[in-house]
């Protein structure tokens, strides 16, 4: 197995928090009880997908909110919120409420663009100004500004006995540090780097100067720092699908690789005009993955990973493979848990 020319630093996972609809309160304690066990298991952050109108997450702020309360040291983040679905001054209250809660540990992650399937959802979602909203990096600057404690309006002091604030309360110090941009081209990475925020990778990108996955992320993150103040020193997260099988049963091992052989064909070429890049599934055991992870031009660019849970699996598949990261490919990287 090569040798990585630095350890990994911090370790983290991402879920989406997948439930049944006729008993949807099961599937959200599992994410719950998921994010415990990766606090137990010295993880450095647990994140939580966000999906709309869908059978996944649509509040990740609210369940991480619940997080706080029933964990005291791992990191919170939201991998990512789509913008298009938010007010960006509502927002920022509830996370500045929930990073309070958490003792500083939320890190929130953001993307923009428009809402899927917008023509069914904008009379729904934007009754009277669905032509009129603008899904662009303005939604993001709104955000950052309010949380960076910007004036939100010209009017504050004393009516009556109601006092009011022309900022957004609570103020949350240090939140603003801990602000992600989920990107997955060269545009989107120059902008988070110009505007200070961290980056988050995933297993999407946009193939802009390549068809091969990792050249085109590893150009990504460069592109990144080289428009960050922090330069090489900017945070970059990247989050691959890994699925460890030291720990698994022979029924897990071949439902994982059967998992991973029917996603294949999206990772062979572009998929559709935006041309979308999917990176392959990592699967096998522990140091089969570390080397795979070591020859990934990408990865040898970070020093966090945020790696990505597969969507359908069910509770008892999560523990293990969390496990098996956790003991296994964590220190085959170099990583150390964090203290208890």
């Amino acid at each position: 197995m090569p040798s990585p020319s630095q350890p990994l630093r911090r370790l983290g996972f991402l879920t989406i928090g997948l439930f049944d609809p006729a008993d949807p309160g099961h599937g959200h304690e599992s994410t719950l009880r998921i994010i415990e066990l990766g606090e137990r298991l010295g993880f450095d952050s647990a994140w939580v997908r966000h999906r709309h109108l869908q059978y996944g997450i649509s509040s990740p702020v609210a369940v991480l909110a619940a997080a706080t309360q029933r964990t005291s040291r791992i990191q919170l983040g939201t991998a990512v919120i789509p913008l298009g679905w938010e007010n960006p001054l509502r927002l920022a209250e509830d996370l500045a409420t929930v990073d309070l809660l958490s003792g500083g540990r939320l890190n929130p992650g953001v993307s923009v663009g428009r809402p899927g399937h917008y023509d069914q959802v904008a009379p729904a979602l934007y009754p009277d100004t669905a032509d009129a909203e603008d899904f662009g990096y303005e939604r993001v600057r709104r955000l950052l500004d309010f949380v960076r404690g910007e004036r939100a309006t010209d009017f504050s002091g004393t009516e009556g006995i109601e006092v009011y604030s022309d900022r957004v309360q609570p103020v949350a110090p240090g939140l603003a540090e801990r602000m992600w941009y989920g990107g997955g081209s060269l545009r989107s990475a120059r902008w988070a780097g110009g505007q200070g925020l961290n980056l988050l990778t995933s297993s999407v990108v946009r193939a802009e100067e390549s068809e091969d996955f990792a050249e085109v992320q590893r150009s990504q993150i460069a592109a990144f720092r080289a428009h960050h103040p922090a330069g090489a020193r900017a945070r970059v997260s990247q989050g691959l699908v890994v699925i460890p099988t030291d720990g698994a049963s022979a029924q897990q091992r071949a439902k994982y690789r059967e998992y991973v052989r029917s996603r294949i064909p999206r990772t062979t070429a572009p998929q559709g005009p935006a041309r979308m890049l999917f990176a392959p599934d990592l699967i096998g055991t522990s140091a089969e993955i570390a080397e795979q992870l070591y020859a990934h031009a990408a990865f040898r660019e970070v020093d966090e990973v945020v790696f990505a849970l597969p969507f359908s699996f069910d509770h008892e598949d999560y523990v293990q493979i969390l496990t098996d990261i956790a003991t296994g490919l964590g220190p085959a990287l170099g990583w150390q848990p964090a203290a208890h």
